[in-house]
């Protein structure tokens, strides 16, 4: 399954919305939020880039997060999106340090 229906997926479960909630919070139509977001997670339809902003600000995920193919990738993003600004630098910092 590619990345993005088994994140928007997981990131969906992870807040407690289900898919109607979800939709409706991201800005689809009512009568249809359950219908596409369900297409969307079954990897039959794709979301487009502005949709997929609008989701990851419902979850509080980076958009990033959903294109990540790699899971420790993936889980790294979420993780630092968590993190004050003042936190992130450090991360940031640090990494930085790491590869150098």
């Amino acid at each position: 399954m590619p990345a993005l229906p088994r994140r928007l997926k997981e990131a969906r479960q992870r807040a407690g919305l289900s898919q109607e909630k979800l939709g409706i919070e991201a800005g689809l139509d009512p009568m249809s939020a359950s219908a596409r977001m369900n297409r969307y997670e079954l990897g039959k339809r794709v979301p487009d880039a502005e949709l997929v902003e609008r989701i990851a600000e419902v979850l509080k995920a980076p958009v990033a997060y959903f294109y990540a193919t790699d899971d420790e990738e993936a889980d790294l993003l979420l993780k630092l999106h968590s993190l004050s600004e003042q936190d992130r630098a450090k991360v940031l910092a640090f990494v930085s340090g790491l590869t150098s």
